[in-house]
């Protein structure tokens, strides 16, 4: 996959599985995303504002090019419920070519 198609995973917990399938629905069908996975029954454990806190979440796994993040990123902030939300992109550096060549091309055309 050449550069401009370069893939990647964008990681990002939601409170709850309906947020994160509103947020996923909405990232595939603006062709942000050509698969959005969304994990249930995730822990977290985290310092904010100073205290030690526990939560129930669920997590996106959003596979999509690395030339649509800045859209995706302004989607997902736009559209989240935390003050700061988990925004966290991996680059894909190798991977079935079949698939990689699909994220790019299922990105790859206006909504």
């Amino acid at each position: 996959m050449s550069e401009a198609g370069a893939a990647i995973i964008v990681y990002c917990s939601v409170p709850d599985t309906a947020t994160g399938e509103r947020l996923a629905r909405h990232l595939v069908e603006y062709r942000l995303a050509a698969c959005v996975s969304l994990i249930p029954g995730v822990i977290s454990t985290y310092r904010w504002q100073g205290r030690v806190e526990t939560a129930g979440e669920a997590l996106l796994m959003i596979k999509a090019r690395a030339d649509d993040y800045p859209r995706l990123e302004s989607a997902l902030r736009s559209q989240h419920p935390y003050e700061l939300p988990e925004i966290i992109t991996v680059p894909v550096t190798g991977g079935l070519a079949e698939y990689l060549h699909w994220i790019n091309s299922e990105n790859n055309e206006a909504p």
